[in-house]
């Protein structure tokens, strides 16, 4: 039987009525969707289900390890604080705070109750992280040290913060600002269920768009909830059409655990990791920051089975002659891809090195719960340059600049239409309604369909660089450097780069009688983006920029005359 063949079997076996994974039609709001039948209902559901008392290990974080019971009581503790303390069913709760057990505590804890956890993008300087926080007006900041002495310097946020006091701060200099160890050493009493319906809002994700601000995008629980069973079919049909692959994890017998470099506050983080771990049982372990080094030792020291990460760390971990050691190989089972386009050489290299490991790659957004196209296993060797097939929940069509839908190996814009999409980019109703037209969600990426169904991603409209997984806003990095006193023009643009996907490159024009010079320029950046956005290289130009008729800056031109 053909791979296309045994796919098609495999689905109509896995989606059948009484199946699994069963779709049927559900209206909502008016409109018609693909959902499936057995998916949970919201996630104080999801919580609930994964409850577990034994002492399983379930976090690993700087070699300690929080069982499935310890976490759950911790859980329960803090979210009878949040109830005892006003949060309420539909509350906004921020997040603030590095990979680490207690962000998991607090993000459970929210969700129980019936709030909206809210995570906030950890990497941001002060100003990013007050920007979010007074678009989304939480009831409450839930943070970590290093973060609450970036957001208490300003004079802009006064409202209660538990913080987890990691760093020695002294709280007391502020009357807004409680020791989070209160909530998670509180003596939880019972704990009222939410009365949640399918439609409330679930999360508020943040996402780097083609403007100088981020964007809160804001989900209900059924495409949350939706969207994290579309991860369990997509294991299911991938080790169903593996054989081989799947044999070898059976083999070795090891509880499943997931190394998490990238951060929960991202769906691949948070729906891919983080939540899928909790509801199917596995263990998460934390990075304190990337080092491909560290990685390796966390891989033999916890018996790491899965890593899922961005291109970037994948080549770092590829080029170290220890990751292909038998003791890594013992445990390593299954390689996940996230954030930028593959390069071939990266694809090869992978596919070389491991040759029995579960291999996959997905295409999602933000704005639709990382839900899209996906393939692992044989399936991604197949076809290794696409995103993966369709999800069977998400309508995807390919669209030509009139609007009109293009036939199958024509590239054009990626439209979604789907349960997961997200409801709307909180306080900000034009963005909402140029995104998403007639329930389409207009994703700014160009790609197209094959005759197969695999979907492949060929180039990005929107003028969004994308480092190491990261979305860069050009717009974001000029207005910065516009800030400098001595800076007359500026333009960014990204660069293909091996590391991590794509550079970021400035192109400076001083004003008239100043002089500056890079480094200048580079540090001024530094202190007011998150390290990230800081450019790899300032090119500076003593002409005026180019533009076009319109006043528009030519950044293909620049970028033409510098790297090509």
């Amino acid at each position: 039987m053909s791979l296309f063949n045994l796919v098609t079997a495999t689905k109509s076996q896995l989606m059948a009525p009484g199946a699994p994974f069963e779709i049927t039609n559900k209206r909502i709001n008016g409109q018609s969707y693909q959902v499936y039948c057995n998916a949970p209902l919201n996630l104080a559901q999801v919580i609930n289900d994964a409850r577990r008392t034994d002492e399983q290990s379930f976090l690993v974080y700087q070699g300690e390890h929080c069982s499935y019971k310890q976490f759950f009581q911790h859980v329960d503790n803090v979210a009878s604080y949040l109830q005892k303390h006003g949060i309420k069913q539909g509350d906004r709760v921020a997040i603030a705070m590095r990979n680490r057990p207690e962000w998991v505590i607090a993000f459970c804890a929210i969700a129980l109750i019936g709030a909206v956890p809210a995570p906030l993008n950890s990497f941001g300087m002060q100003q990013e992280l007050i920007t979010a926080l007074n678009g989304i007006t939480p009831k409450l900041l839930i943070c970590d040290g290093p973060r609450w002495q970036r957001i208490s310097q300003s004079n802009e946020w006064l409202t209660d913060t538990l913080v987890l006091n990691d760093t020695a701060l002294d709280l007391s200099q502020s009357a807004a600002a409680i020791d989070f160890t209160e909530a998670l050493n509180y003596s939880a009493h019972s704990i009222e269920p939410p009365t949640i319906t399918a439609t409330d809002a679930a999360l508020v994700l943040f996402t780097s768009g083609a403007t100088s601000v981020a964007k809160a995008v804001e989900s209900s629980h059924i495409a949350v909830c939706q969207a994290l069973y579309n991860i369990d079919f997509i294991g299911a049909i991938s080790a169903m059409t593996s054989p081989k692959a799947l044999a070898l994890i059976m083999e070795k017998g090891l509880v499943p655990t997931i190394l998490t470099a990238v951060p929960l506050f991202h769906v691949s983080g948070l729906h891919a990791q983080l939540l899928s771990a909790l509801r199917g049982g596995r263990r998460l372990v934390f990075t304190h920051k990337w080092d491909p080094l560290e990685a390796i030792e966390l891989i033999k020291k916890e018996q790491v089975t899965q890593f899922n990460g961005a291109p970037s760390m994948v080549m770092q971990l590829l080029r170290e002659p220890s990751f292909h050691s038998a003791e890594v190989m013992a445990s390593f089972s299954g390689l996940g891809f996230g954030g930028a386009g593959l390069p071939a050489s990266l694809i090869d290299k992978t596919l070389s090195s491991l040759p029995e490991q579960m291999i996959g790659i997905g295409f999602g957004m933000t704005e639709t719960n990382g839900v899209g196209a996906a393939a692992s296993g044989d399936l991604f060797r197949h076809a290794p340059k696409s995103s993966g097939l369709i999800s069977p929940i998400m309508e995807v069509r390919i669209c030509a600049a009139d609007g009109q839908s293009l036939p199958s190996n024509s590239v054009g814009e990626v439209c979604m239409r789907g349960i997961t999409l997200m409801d709307q980019y909180v306080g900000d109703l034009t963005a909402t309604q140029d995104a998403i037209r007639s329930g389409w969600l207009h994703t700014g990426d160009l790609g197209y369909i094959d005759d197969a169904g695999f979907l492949f991603i060929v180039d990005r409209i929107k003028d969004v660089i994308n480092r190491a997984g990261e979305n860069i806003p050009a717009a974001e990095v000029e207005s910065c450097l516009l800030e400098h006193p001595a800076v007359a023009e500026v333009a960014v643009f990204g660069i293909p780069d091996e590391e991590t996907g794509e550079a970021v490159i400035a192109v400076v024009c001083p004003l008239e009688g100043e002089f500056i010079e890079e480094q200048q320029l580079l540090a001024h950046v530094a202190q007011r983006l998150a390290k990230y956005k800081v450019p790899q290289k300032i090119h500076l130009m003593e002409d005026k920029l180019p533009r076009n008729p319109a006043g528009k800056i030519l950044r293909n031109k620049l970028k033409t005359k510098l790297y090509q």
